[in-house]
């Protein structure tokens, strides 16, 4: 007898939801590059990835409900009144979750007046029982009605990650009756989650003991009669309609009229393009790591033209000119640390490549690079800057980087492969590097260098050919001066600043990664008095066990292993448990020993003694600049351990200063600004505090000295909330307090503050009529679903039009304050030098007798970088070191 096909049936819209909650203390955490939660899709995605290789179904389908109003609708208009409005925080990631299914090559469908539960109830009814057996996965316990003999209804227990089965055998075994039964068991006690009425004072034990004599609801009435005389007969008799409407609302149609095949289900597999283009998307970078892309790649990228190029052992002035591309090859991202392996030059008519040890010996190849009339074109300027600098040759003019181009001109396009930038350009020559070189532990050299030399041949054409392209691009988009004097005069900023570096004191790192270490074992002996015993306070496991069985502590959440012991959870019992405040501190500080302290420590040069973190110029959306190996703009300050670190960073000299200057509330400045509000901009140029203003405004009070610290957080919250387009939602949870409460804060603020209302609906109309938005300083950011017809997209993209212009200008003007900046230094020929850039901040190392005229320069500087209708205004501190200047 042939094997039976399994078909998987998944309610989607019920087991994202789940997803959305499993993560949702990592909420904050996890977003895309352009700012969308991605906690519900990076849960789903694990759920499916478990599903797929557990079940190894041959069909497979996730069901989504169509939209609010079904057929159920039609004869109890109150179905499903009454929950809570959907987060938007979860409502934007929706629309993605076909796409990761599209990658996974699974099926979805949806069927208009009808739920999910309909469309599997049907499939899961009508397929033959012979043939399938049927697996149903849902976070909704209505769907077990569904069980047959070849149906098992999986029911999500905490989150997706644990899933209970169940057959007629285990529904019967736990709750006495059959599975068509539970439609019986809602009628008669209803259930509040739809809204399904039932009957007064029947509740769901009555039920069961109900049925178990009777059968069902209709066996329950033909029996009435033999009732004994009580309130819940009464009941029964007085609202049999309303039994008989809960059990029809609560029966899953097996019969709906679905347009969709058994044969349309068959899953083949995953298609590698969408799966790969998915997790770049969601910056899934550890699920993107997993997959061979070599092949995927080649494909994107065969049938190539062919290209000639010389392989040069000799350099020679003749092989130079005034306007040439430039190529320095090295395989690893950290170009601090990777060695260079090849460089390239050319023009459109000869390219030349050469190993470095030739380039780097060849005096012509130097003059040529310094040329100040030499106009060089490269991919990623500040990268070619730092790499030939760690080989002391000094390279200027470059006129040109398709990386920075690419990104004004897109800023979703911020690859790092030249490749992917190519083709997001219509240019299709260039290889990746990935299907060159490989990744991860296959990277290498190709033992055929000819494929190399043939690579970095294609890659100076394509900087030849896009650098007209872009160049053009840039002038129809009135986007050349951004390029030309923000963003490439920044990158060679950066690239200094990153080649300087900052002083890191280990012996301090050191001396608090002891501190820390004694600090720990504190907390981890109080936590132990509390408890009455030892055991290992990093085991969730045995921590569950203290918490939730020797100390009696409510249970709020279970996973497969044990009790959930994650931050929400403790946050929860934080009130009633004095040892989970220990517990709380001992996490965080461990966090921060773990890494912070000791990765630090990793990364301190050993022949400088300092740290030399990359800015990443083409990240972020908004025009924000971020760090990596190490990213110091992470550093947590919050609790006084964090703010600890940064005594670890001192000036490289002694008799220096570290200099700290930081934009005061620049973001709300510049909403002041763009929404000519006026009393926002009042605020600012009377040199009120904006959070008490705030205070006073929304909560109706008359003087500053009235506005408690409460209160003046919750109006920085709305303050900050309102840059970003926070929902009631987002704002209850900041704050601890009712989606309502949440809501009225808004609204009042809109009321005191209506320029930024208006503010707020012109900037999305405009962004509507042009598909994108743009910054004080023509940084566009386009936005595709603005006009979607789908909510969730539309209102993403809306939130993202109202944010942009601000959040990007705030970045733009510090950018502006930085080229100013280090102008200024030089003009002046000052010793001060800039060290860092975190946020809205600038760090610098000072001589003593240069701190007046720093402070002065700053204020000059900063304050007077653009001329808006508020004032800018800077705060500055100096140290010894940066955790002094603060």
């Amino acid at each position: 007898m042939n094997e039976k096909k399994k078909l998987v049936l998944i309610d989607g819209n019920s087991v994202a939801y789940r997803a959305f909650f499993a993560l949702h203390s990592q909420l904050e955490r996890m977003k895309n590059k352009n700012g969308l939660h991605t906690n519900a899709l990076y849960g789903f995605h694990n759920m499916i990835d478990n599903v797929l290789t557990k079940e190894k179904p041959t069909h497979i389908l996730v069901a989504f409900d169509a939209g609010n109003t079904t057929f159920r609708h039609s004869y109890f208009e109150a179905y499903k009144a009454g929950r809570s409005k959907t987060p938007g925080e979860f409502s934007e990631q929706m629309p993605y979750l076909r796409d990761l299914l599209d990658g996974f090559g699974i099926k979805h469908y949806e069927l208009k007046n009808f739920e999910a539960d309909d469309i599997i109830g049907t499939l899961a009814t009508q397929v033959d029982p012979t043939i399938y057996d049927v697996v149903v996965i849902s976070g909704d316990r209505d769907l077990t009605q569904l069980a047959k003999e070849n149906v098992r209804v999986d029911i999500t227990v905490k989150g997706v990650s644990e899933l209970k089965g169940h057959t007629i055998e285990t529904i019967q075994e736990e709750m006495g009756i059959s599975p068509l039964q539970i439609i019986d068991m809602k009628g008669l006690a209803g259930d509040a989650s739809d809204n399904i009425p039932g009957v007064t004072k029947i509740g769901e034990k009555t039920a069961l003991k109900l049925l178990k004599e009777y059968g069902s609801v209709e066996g329950i009435y033909e029996n009435i009669d033999s009732l004994k005389k009580s309130k819940m007969k009464e009941n029964l008799i007085n609202e049999k309609e309303i039994a008989l409407l809960s059990k029809k609302l609560a029966t899953i149609d097996t019969e709906a009229p679905i347009e969709i095949k058994i044969d349309d289900l068959i899953f083949s597999g995953s298609h590698m393009e969408k799966l790969i283009a998915f997790y770049r998307e969601m910056d899934f970078n550890s699920h993107l790591s997993k997959l061979d892309t070599s092949e995927y790649d080649a494909e994107q990228n065969n049938q190539k033209e062919e290209i000639s190029y010389k392989i040069v052992s000799e350099i020679t002035a003749d092989m130079f000119n005034d306007d040439m591309a430039l190529y320095v090859e090295m395989l690893e991202d950290n170009y601090h640390t990777s060695p260079i392996f090849c460089i390239g030059w050319g023009d459109d008519k000869q390219i030349y490549i050469a190993e470095p040890e030739i380039v780097f010996a060849s005096e012509d190849f130097k003059s040529w690079a310094s040329k100040a009339e030499a106009k060089k074109q490269v991919f990623d300027a500040k990268r070619t800057y730092v790499a030939l600098k760690r080989q002391n040759i000094d390279i200027t003019s470059i006129n040109f980087d398709i990386l920075l181009a690419s990104y004004l001109l897109n800023t979703k396009d911020n690859s790092k492969d030249l490749s992917e930038v190519a083709i997001e350009h219509d240019y299709y020559e260039v290889s990746s590097d990935e299907s060159v070189y490989g990744k991860g532990a296959k990277l290498a050299i190709p033992e055929e260098k000819s494929v190399t030399y043939d690579h970095i041949a294609r890659k100076i054409k394509a900087i030849r050919v896009l650098s007209k392209q872009l160049n053009d691009n840039l002038e129809e988009n009135e986007q050349t001066k951004l390029f030309n004097e923000m963003e490439l005069p920044l990158s060679f900023i950066l690239a200094d600043m990153e080649l300087t570096g900052v002083k890191v004191n280990d012996k301090r790192l050191m001396e608090m990664k002891e501190e820390f270490a004694i600090r720990l074992n504190d907390i981890e002996q109080r936590v132990y008095e509390l408890a009455g015993e030892k055991f290992n306070l990093n085991s969730p496991k045995q921590l569950g066990v203290i918490l939730f069985e020797k100390m009696g502590y409510p249970v709020i959440k279970k996973t497969k292993t044990g009790y959930s012991t994650a931050v929400d959870v403790l946050e929860q019992l934080r009130e009633q448990a004095p040892i989970v405040e220990h517990i709380l501190d001992y996490r965080q500080i461990a966090k921060i020993q773990s890494t912070y302290i000791e990765g630090l420590l990793k990364v301190i040069d050993k022949e400088t003694g300092k740290i030399h973190t990359r800015y990443m110029q083409t990240v972020a959306q908004t025009g924000r600049l971020s760090s990596v190996d190490p990213n110091l703009q992470n550093i947590p300050i919050r609790l006084e351990e964090g703010r600890k670190i940064r005594q670890a960073f001192i000036p490289s000299h002694e008799g220096w200063k570290i200099f700290a200057s930081d934009y005061s509330q620049i973001e709300l400045r510049v909403l002041g600004h763009v929404s000519n509000d006026t009393l926002l901009k009042e605020a600012f140029i009377e040199g009120q505090d904006i959070h008490s203003s705030t205070a006073m405004r929304v909560f109706g009070i008359a003087s500053p000295e009235e506005v408690s610290p409460e209160m003046r957080r919750r109006a920085k919250a709305v303050n900050f909330g309102i840059v970003y387009g926070i929902s009631d939602y987002g704002l209850s949870q900041n704050l601890g307090i009712s989606r309502k409460e949440a809501q009225q804060f808004i609204d009042t603020y809109f009321e005191k503050y209506p320029g930024v209302k208006t503010y707020m609906e012109d900037i999305v109309r405009e962004a509507k009529d042009k598909g994108f938005v743009e910054t004080l300083f023509q940084r566009r950011r386009y936005l595709p679903e603005i006009n979607s017809r789908n909510f969730n997209l539309r209102s993403f993209a809306e939130r993202i039009a109202i944010n942009t212009p601000i959040q990007g200008s705030a970045a733009d003007i510090l950018k502006i304050a930085m080229i100013k900046m280090d102008k200024k230094l030089k003009e002046l020929n000052m010793k001060a030098t800039m060290l860092l850039q975190v946020h809205d901040e600038l760090i610098f190392e000072v001589p003593e007798d240069e701190i007046e005229q720093l402070e002065a320069l700053v204020v000059e500087v900063m304050e007077g970088a653009v001329e808006l209708s508020v004032p800018l205004k800077v705060d500055s501190n100096s140290g010894k070191s940066w955790y002094e200047a603060k």
